[in-house]
């Protein structure tokens, strides 16, 4: 029997699952950042306004677009900040970020920052079409 190789496993199993909303053009492009940097190949990205899409257990459709979250390979799900310091903990060249967002308090300052973008992010969105529509003029 072959043993797989690493890429094959990883493909098999992911490090980690990214669930984004993929109807949000800001949320397309932050994950088009993350996809390109290296480690990202142990990360599975998956788009949760798609139909099709099979959340982790326990969290909505509504609930997997309002707020960003992640699954590891252990199942178990992580959202907000917590989740954004674990998928930066998958990523060699950013491993540091993560080290340092887990010092004491930092984790809820993050955390609170998250909340505050949550409430602003329409606006965010809007921007970033308007910007994105000048840009291609």
């Amino acid at each position: 029997m072959r043993t797989p190789s690493a890429a094959e496993a990883a493909q098999q199993a992911p490090e980690l699952t990214v669930f984004f909303d993929g109807a949000c053009p800001l949320c397309r492009a932050e994950m088009d950042f993350w996809r390109r940097q290296p480690g990202a190949e142990r990360i599975a990205f998956v788009d949760v306004a798609r139909d099709d899409t099979v959340l982790p257990r326990g969290v909505g459709r509504a609930q997997a677009r309002a707020r960003f979250h992640v699954e590891t390979a252990e199942r178990r799900v992580i959202s907000g900040a917590a989740a954004f310091l674990a998928l930066i903990a998958t990523l060699p060249r950013l491993r540091w970020l993560a080290r340092i967002g887990r010092l004491p308090g930092i984790a809820q300052l993050l955390e609170l920052s998250y909340r505050l973008f949550l409430r602003l992010r329409p606006a965010l969105v809007a921007a970033h079409v308007r910007l994105r529509r000048h840009r291609s003029r």
